[in-house]
């Protein structure tokens, strides 16, 4: 065959579209935040289709329970720390505060943990002033290091350090990319969906955080099971984070001797 202009097009489009069919689709994360005083929410919330994240407030009336019909339908558990908020807005029980010594922060931190089922990482509630100050998010992520587990940024503050408080700490994190029901109405869950993604075509993966609203739960009810169809994968966040579990582990082993 004569290698000309024509032939090196063919070839170059039979790579690119190798390339496509080797390359994974765009990575979905689903979080669910603010779960574990309405028993009905939960169980609507753990009745969603696919690998979906419940985050659940601490030491709330159905939050075990909730946490146990989660990881039953095979969904991830999470901690919703509440923390100290610019708003000053209360943060019941459970609360870590920039006020807090480090022993008392890290003790409030553990029960919480302890309070609830299954649980795989830790996000915050609110956290506009706390996730800003870089003392008391160390002790967070000390804590969260020595048991394990991972750390994702709801983002409630651009002047946050809770992503790189967690990098020095080596705890694996994500960030929050998009919150999906700020305007609680199907057409702005529907923009906002849209909007996640969009970044997740850019990015190749991105992270939701959704409440378990009425309207919230019903859109993704729809949506969940369209989304293998349109070419998108659905991830439990400790799926994403599973290489970063892995690359601390390896740094973690002592070296083989001589």
């Amino acid at each position: 065959m004569t290698w000309n202009h024509k032939t090196s097009l063919c070839f170059l489009f039979a790579l690119c579209l190798a390339a496509a069919a080797q390359a994974e689709p765009p990575t979905l994360v689903v979080i669910i935040d603010d779960l574990g005083y309405e028993l009905g929410a939960g169980e609507e919330a753990a009745a969603l289709p696919g690998k979906v994240n419940l985050a659940i407030l601490p030491h709330t009336p159905n939050g075990a329970t909730i946490a146990r019909l989660g990881m039953a339908a095979g969904k991830e558990i999470m901690l919703h720390a509440p923390m100290s908020n610019l708003r000053e807005k209360p943060l019941g029980k459970g609360g870590l505060t920039q006020s807090m010594r480090e022993e008392e922060l890290r003790r409030v931190l553990a029960r919480g943990i302890d309070s609830t089922p299954g649980v795989r990482g830790v996000n915050n509630h609110m956290g506009s002033l706390l996730t800003s100050q870089t003392e008391p998010m160390g002790w967070v992520m000390e804590e969260l290091a020595r048991r394990g587990l991972y750390y994702v940024d709801s983002r409630t503050t651009a002047q946050t350090v809770a992503a790189d408080m967690a990098a020095r700490r080596g705890v694996p994190s994500l960030s929050r990319n998009v919150f999906l029901d700020n305007e609680i109405s199907a057409t702005a869950i529907h923009f906002k969906f849209k909007e996640f993604l969009a970044i997740a075509d850019r990015e190749g993966m991105a992270i939701a955080i959704g409440h378990p609203h009425e309207e919230t739960l019903a859109y993704l009810k729809r949506q969940l099971p369209r989304l293998e169809r349109r070419g998108y994968q659905l991830k439990l966040v400790s799926e994403v984070l599973a290489p970063q579990f892995a690359q601390l582990q390896s740094k973690a082993a002592p070296a083989a001797s001589d």
